[in-house]
Formats: structure tokens, C-alpha cells, sequence
């Protein structure tokens, strides 16, 4: 998709990172945000598409920090299902974007929703379930050209989806201590294989590459992020006994129960993913399940953002799951960093996404009123200054790629 230039005007301005603007100006040049701020302050260059937004919300377009969209397509049946590789319980070498679909529907709800970037994971099905991929939510001709980073973190999971699983098979894991085995195993030989590779390059020695070792091994050394599914307050303290044992980055995924040790997370600063909030307690690790249960988090002190699990819950409803958390006590100016910029600093995309400031990517979103009040829809959508979604004549409509509105 070709970066465009544009001026949104007369906005009630939401960057996230500062105050709002009442009046506001966003502009973005060849794609990137180059000024924001009061019209007073702001000149709008000339040549620029102006697009006037009076009595209109600007916000940054939102961040799916858990999604499978694409990978576990809507609609298709078996054949658009490839969320998990489930033949061997260490699949750290699996990269997501081998497996998305930019067709799926799911996207096209995304846009609807005001989501702009999606973080892709593979499933929980396996204890290490492989490599993560950053996208844009529309625009390119095939994935890569939607790319914001191709590899972000490693999925990995502990609890009852894993144990099902390979128990289910009569293989380990079949319990919990099984799985984290796996998990243990996995990083000590990372460690010594980074270690053989450090002395072959010292030695100038030929070394023989491994992809699911040499993954983890970008883990340890700080470059991928350790994106934990866990959702009993038991596990996440297994997920943070690992992450000491082997010092990588930990962010907790899903986190049902962080509440019941939301001090333990605050004060070694783990940051947590929470949701999906609108699921039925369909297994054991939900008994406990609710809405509310962010806010004792965030509350504690411990930084937050909101995932859909698309599709487990509708990625459009995203924004509806935040508005629901401020009705339950989530304070409103950290629902909408849960939304933006809070997913974007975990994931290690903030100098692209998640606020509207300069330098940052022209992924904007003209809301006909506050995101969070339900009865607010997304009317105008931008990605890198290219308008890819407007709501008009009572529809959304998304702009086919490589073409523009008229």
C-alpha cells in the first residue's frame, strides 16, 4: 500500500500519551503522523488530502495484542485452520505469518472495529507454540507488505490446553509438570546451543544452524518477547519462576486469575493481556472468569492491555469489551492505553504504533463520537495516511487493496 499525506482537521483530538485536543489537527505526510496538536498551533501543508472532522473522535488506531485472525479463519472449516501444529510439543521454529490469510473476514471486521495493527499467534495447543507476526490490519498485496515486524514474540502455553493435548495422545506432557519440563528443556538446550554457536564463531568454525533452538535462543537474549498463555493465578506463577530461571521478557497472555496475585505482577512490573471477557466458562481455567477482574488488576498497579483472542470473541468487538471493563471500574484513560498504546510498549512496536504523535505511523480512526460509548462507530479509517475503511450510506465499506476511494 503507497504511504499517503493527509490533514484531519477540526477534531476532538485523543493522542493517548498526552491530554486531548479540543480542535485538533493530525498530520501525517508520506505516511508517517508529522504534527499533532491544536489548529491554532498546526499548519496544514499544502497538497495534502484535508479531511474535516468536526464533531468527530481521532484516536490511534487500536492494537489486537492476541489474535489468530487469519491463521484461524472464519467461515472456512478445517481447511483455514492452522492455529496449532500439534505433532510435537516444542514448535518454536512455526512462524505464523507461513500460515495468513490477509482474505479472511476477519480483517475486514477489524476495520470496523477501529483496529489497525494485530499482533498473529499462533495457538495454545502446544507448550512452545512458535513465532508471532505484527501486521497492519489492511492494505497490502500479500502479508508481507502489511508487516510491521515479522517476528515479535514466542507463543508458548502452560495449563489445561497442552496436557489435553498430548495426554490425549498418551505422550508428555500430560500434566503440568510435564509441560513445564518441556519448556525447561527446550531453553537449557538453547542455552547450550548458543553457547557452541558463540565458540564456532570465535573459532571461525562452521556451525550447524537449528531453527526451534536458535529461536529460543533469541528469547534469551532479550530480542523476542516470552508470550505466556496462562490463565490460573498457579500457572502465571510457574510462568514467572521460568521467566527467572531463564531471565527472558515475560508477558502474561489471557491472565484470568492475575488478579489473585496482581501485587506479585505489579512489583516485578510483568505486564498482562487480558481476555477474552465475553466467553462462557467453558473449561476449569475460567471458573473464575470476569469482566471486573481487570480492574483489580490495573488497580495493583500492573499494566494492561485488551485482547479479543479473535475469534473467540469478534475482533471488532474489541473497543466493546474496554467499554464494558470501565462500566466494571477500569479507570477510562487506562482502557483506552489498554487499547493503544499499552499493547503496542509489551510487543515491542511503539516507535510505530499505539499513539498519535510524531513519528509514528498514520494509522488513524475518525469516530463519530467517544470509542467507548457503544452507540460510537469507527466512520473513517486510515492506515499509513491511506484511507481503507469508511462507514457511509448506512455500511461499512473497505477500500479492495491497491485502490482508493473516489
Amino acid at each position: 500500500m503507497t504511504a499517503s499525506s493527509i490533514a484531519i482537521v477540526n477534531a476532538y483530538v485523543v493522542p493517548v500519551t498526552g491530554d486531548p485536543i479540543e480542535n485538533g489537527t493530525v498530520v501525517v505526510e508520506d505516511g508517517r503522523i508529522t504534527a499533532v496538536g491544536p489548529a491554532s498551533e498546526i499548519v496544514v501543508p499544502s497538497g495534502v488530502d484535508v479531511v474535516d472532522a468536526s464533531g468527530k473522535w481521532v484516536l490511534p488506531g487500536f492494537v489486537e495484542a492476541h489474535g489468530h485472525v487469519g491463521i484461524h479463519e472464519e467461515a472456512n472449516g478445517p481447511a483455514g485452520d492452522d492455529t496449532n501444529e500439534m505433532t510435537t510439543p516444542n514448535t518454536a521454529a512455526v512462524r505464523a505469518i507461513d500460515a495468513v490469510n490477509i482474505d479472511d473476514e476477519g480483517f475486514r471486521d477489524a476495520l470496523a472495529g477501529g483496529v489497525t495493527a494485530i499482533v498473529v499467534k499462533p495457538g495454545s495447543g502446544n507448550p512452545i507454540g512458535g513465532q508471532t507476526v505484527a501486521i497492519k490490519s489492511w492494505g497490502g498485496r500479500t502479508i508481507d507488505e502489511q508487516v510491521i515486524k515479522e517476528a515479535v514474540s514466542v507463543k508458548s502455553a502452560l495449563g489445561e490446553n497442552p496436557k489435553r493435548v498430548y495426554g490425549g495422545k498418551n505422550q508428555t506432557p500430560s500434566t503440568r509438570l510435564g509441560v513445564a519440563m518441556i519448556i525447561r528443556e527446550a531453553f537449557i538446550d538453547a542455552q547450550n546451543y548458543a553457547a557452541s554457536r558463540a565458540e564456532a564463531e570465535r573459532d571461525g568454525k562452521a556451525f550447524a544452524r537449528d531453527l526451534t533452538k536458535e529461536t529460543l535462543a533469541r528469547v534469551l537474549s532479550g530480542e523476542l518477547v516470552w508470550d505466556q498463555h496462562t490463565h490460573r493465578h498457579d500457572d502465571i506463577a510457574t510462568a514467572i519462576r521460568l521467566a527467572d530461571e531463564f531471565g527472558y521478557k515475560l508477558v502474561v497472555n489471557h491472565g484470568t486469575e492475575a488478579h489473585k496475585i496482581a501485587d506479585v505482577l505489579a512489583e516485578r512490573d510483568i505486564p498482562v493481556i487480558f481476555g477474552p471477557m465475553f466467553t462462557s466458562r467453558s473449561k476449569v481455567e475460567l471458573r473464575d472468569r470476569a469482566i471486573g477482574n481487570l480492574a483489580l488488576i490495573a488497580a495493583a498497579g500492573v499494566r494492561v492491555a485488551i485482547t479479543t483472542d479473535h475469534p473467540v470473541v469478534p475482533i471488532n468487538f474489541l473497543v466493546h469489551q474496554a467499554s464494558l471493563a470501565v462500566k466494571e471500574g477500569l479507570p477510562r484513560e487506562t482502557a483506552l492505553e489498554a487499547l493503544t498504546v499499552n499493547p503496542a510498549s509489551f510487543l515491542g512496536l511503539d516507535d510505530r504504533v499505539g499513539a498519535l504523535e510524531p513519528g509514528r505511523d498514520g494509522d488513524v480512526v475518525v469516530w463519530s463520537g467517544d470509542p467507548l460509548d457503544v452507540n460510537s462507530r469507527a466512520e473513517r479509517v486510515f492506515i499509513d495516511g491511506t484511507e481503507v475503511y469508511r462507514w457511509e450510506d448506512g455500511a461499512g465499506h473497505v477500500v479492495e487493496r491497491g485502490e482508493r476511494f473516489a
